[in-house]
């Protein structure tokens, strides 16, 4: 069974075998948690994201998807980039942002890595309400059979943290 924790602080610090990118979907970085991993990962990241560009993502990583690079000068050994969606209050898009998760920690398994870092995916500037994003996450790692030893919620802030530890509950 995967041992779900919770840190509050900076995702690009973490000791993990992966960390999860809320990447945008040109995958050649942004802001937020995006750009923090590019800038803390360094050329290594974005040469890699952008040879994933050039063969088996033209037109971009479609949201829900999820994809590793390696994490280049990161504690982590690799980044599994995926694209949240954006918040809609007039269509319901939780079965994309479950797929998120679910397809990050399937990208984990892939790689063989034991322990893997999240952020909050798509409560950003996306939009998502948090304390929804947190149940759904909390929810869809619970959910998903994995070798995954260990989840760690990263969160940026109070707020965030907040909402993912009552969402455990």
């Amino acid at each position: 069974m995967t041992h779900i924790t919770f840190a509050k602080g900076d995702i690009t610090t973490q000791h993990v075998d992966a960390i999860v990118n809320a990447a945008n979907s040109s995958l050649l970085g942004g802001g937020g948690v995006d750009g923090a991993i590019h800038r803390g990962g360094g050329p290594q990241i974005l040469a890699a994201c952008r040879a994933l560009r050039a063969s088996r993502y033209g037109k971009g990583l479609p949201t829900g998807q999820a994809v590793a690079t390696t994490a280049g000068r990161l504690p982590a050994r690799w980044v599994i980039h995926t694209v949240g969606p954006v918040w809609s209050a007039s269509e319901d898009r939780s079965a994309a942002l479950a797929s998120c998760y679910r397809e990050s920690l399937r990208a984990a398994d892939e790689l063989g890595a034991r322990t893997v870092a999240f952020p909050a995916i798509s409560t950003g500037i996306y939009g998502w309400p948090m304390d929804d994003g947190a149940r759904i996450a909390v929810r869809t790692v619970r959910e998903t059979e994995t070798s995954v030893d260990e989840v760690r919620f990263v969160l940026f802030d109070d707020t965030a943290y907040r909402a993912f530890t009552e969402a455990i509950s």
